[in-house]
Formats: C-alpha cells, sequence, structure tokens
C-alpha cells in the first residue's frame, strides 16, 4: 500500500507522543492542563469560557471564544496556552477567520455569499476608521488592532482568498491549494506574530510553510465531509497523475491509487513542517506559542500514515482527547 514507501519519502517521524515523550514532563503536569481556564473538564465538557480571560472579560469576548470553541476547537485550545495580554486578540482573529469560513456553507447562493465578504470587507474599512460595527467579533477585533497595530493587508488577504473560493471548485493543482493557505492560514498566523510583538524574518518564514501545512491538511480533514454534499476540492493534477476520477472520492474508493494521492498530499504537507523546522534555531522564542497548531496538524499526519492513507477511515474523524495535554507539553517545552 501507500505508506510502504513513507520512510523513504518522510524520513523518521516526530509526530504526536511521539514527539512529546523524548523529555520527562513534571509530575502532575496534567493536573495543571485541567486546571487551565477553558480547558476541557474530566468528563471531557468545557470548563466556564469567560474564565479564560479572567473577571473582566466582556461579553463580545465571550462570544468569540464561545463561537471559536464550537467551531475551530484546536485553534480556541492553541489560543488558551497564548500569553495573557495576547489571548482576547487571539480569539478575535480566530473568530474572524470562523466568520468567513462559514459563508460557504451557509449560503445557497454565490451571490449572497459575496454580499457577506462585503459586508466584511466594509468592517475591516471601518475598524480601521476606528468605526466598527455593533458585531461581537468586529467590535473585539477592533480592539485587536488598537491594540496591536495590526496590518490590515493580511486581513484583507484572508477576505479576498475566501471570496474567490466561493466558485466552489476543485484546485489545479497543489500550488493552487498552497496559495489559498498562504493567504489564509499564513495570513493568521503573521497577525498572530503581530499579537505577539514578534517582528522576525526567520519567524515569518516558518509562518508561512505552517499555514501552507494547515491549509492541505484542512484539505484533507474535509475531504469526506465534502463528498457528502458531492463536491472534491483536492488538486487535480495529483488526481491525474494516479488516474483517480472525483467520482472515486464520491464512492469511497480505497484502491490503492486513490491512497496514493493522499500519500501525495500529505507527504506536501509534511514537507512544509520539516521546512518550518529547519529555521527552529533562528527563531525567536517568543514566536512559538503561535506555532502550536503544528501539534494538530503532525497528530493527524500521524493518525493517517496508521490507517494507510484511507481518507475516509473513521478514527480520522474522532478528536483527539489528548490533544490538550499534548498542546501544554510542547508549549511546556518551547518547541515547535
Amino acid at each position: 500500500m501507500a505508506a510502504s514507501t513513507l520512510g523513504s519519502a518522510w524520513g523518521p517521524l516526530r509526530l504526536g507522543v511521539t514527539s512529546l515523550c523524548c523529555r520527562r514532563p513534571p509530575r502532575g503536569l496534567w493536573a495543571r492542563v485541567r486546571r487551565l481556564p477553558g480547558f476541557p473538564g474530566p468528563a471531557g465538557s468545557g470548563r466556564s469560557v469567560a474564565a479564560a480571560s479572567g473577571p473582566g472579560a466582556s461579553g463580545t469576548d465571550q462570544y468569540c471564544m464561545e463561537l471559536l470553541r464550537k467551531r475551530d476547537y484546536e485553534s480556541y485550545l492553541c489560543s488558551l496556552l497564548l500569553p495573557a495580554q495576547s489571548r482576547s486578540s487571539a480569539f478575535a482573529l480566530r473568530a474572524f477567520n470562523v466568520e468567513l469560513a462559514q459563508v460557504k456553507d451557509s449560503v445557497s447562493e454565490k451571490t449572497i455569499g459575496l454580499m457577506r465578504m462585503q459586508f466584511w470587507k466594509k468592517t475591516v474599512d471601518d475598524i480601521y476608521s476606528d468605526n466598527p460595527p455593533h458585531q461581537p467579533v468586529a467590535i473585539e477585533l477592533w480592539k485587536a488592532v488598537k491594540r496591536h497595530n495590526l496590518t490590515k493587508r493580511w486581513l484583507m488577504k484572508i477576505i479576498d482568498e475566501r471570496e474567490k473560493n466561493l466558485d466552489d471548485k476543485a484546485y489545479h493543482n497543489i500550488q493552487e491549494l498552497e496559495n489559498y493557505a498562504e493567504n489564509t492560514q499564513s495570513s493568521l498566523l503573521y497577525l498572530t506574530l503581530e499579537i505577539l510583538g514578534v517582528k522576525d524574518l526567520h519567524a515569518d518564514h516558518a509562518a508561512s510553510h505552517i499555514g501552507k501545512a494547515q491549509g492541505i491538511v484542512t484539505c484533507l480533514r474535509a475531504t469526506p465531509y465534502h463528498g457528502t454534499r458531492r463536491r472534491v476540492f483536492l488538486p487535480m493534477d495529483i488526481c491525474m497523475l494516479h488516474g483517480v476520477s472525483q467520482e472515486d472520492f464520491l464512492r469511497k474508493n480505497q484502491d490503492k491509487n486513490v491512497r496514493d494521492v493522499i500519500y501525495d498530499i500529505a507527504s506536501q504537507a509534511h514537507l512544509h513542517l520539516k521546512h518550518a523546522r529547519s529555521f527552529h534555531k533562528s527563531v525567536p522564542v517568543k514566536a512559538f506559542p503561535a506555532f502550536l497548531q503544528t501539534v494538530a496538524l503532525e497528530d493527524y499526519l500521524k493518525k493517517i500514515q496508521q490507517v494507510d492513507f484511507d481518507i475516509f477511515h473513521p478514527s480520522l474523524q474522532q478528536r483527539n482527547t489528548l490533544l490538550p495535554l499534548f498542546l501544554y507539553v510542547q508549549s511546556w517545552r518551547k518547541r515547535y
């Protein structure tokens, strides 16, 4: 099967639990994780969202945190581990991304989607004119812009790229998918670095590669969901290379050539993570919290390897209940 050549193409993996067990964490670590505000309690239920930002959390702040907890749980967990003074701004930024990401699936006509995107373009313009609309995410984003002097260009890039993506077309090639990821996921990381007060070329390079890996993994993870709606967005050039049609994915075909497509795409995500880590010694430690999402990316890549690149395997749709612990350990080790 596809995984038989994994060792030669990917080299030694530093994924999931393996990468977190090289050095023994302090005793009582899991107890500390469970005491973190907003982290899941013993039964897996969410703790108080308001507690994540302390007793002074505003209603708009809580709205952003709750939106993120429900719609982008991994980003929610990562944001909780940012320094306290950066946390509310990160929640606002990620909630803004959720609002944009939801447009495509929540509208039945492209015209309505374009109107929603136009609203957010005007909202960003109004935010930089100190006149945000009375919308919770917009108000919190305005606070973040004022607090950290965020670059408007990155916010607009995210909107523009999401707007182009309303066309519902498969990516022609892997480069097109990477461009989409660069303009959305990488832009989010550039803004997160600004929130953390990091201005560093090496950190920007790492953010670019991690954002591309995030975009590729997100495309893979969403494939089963898109299939239920009779849509396939995987790069057409890789599908054609292995003689795979969109219908193969709609029928959940598990032949070797289908797995080879997934292997090639996953390998590209792995390669971007590897490149990002090549800057590790040059990236300021202050930037590392912005890159915590590499933990979730690696977890998915390890799981898809374990199921021999069967994109429809049920285990890939299950939430990793140990992810909060893994994130906390990675944060404690100051690694990405």
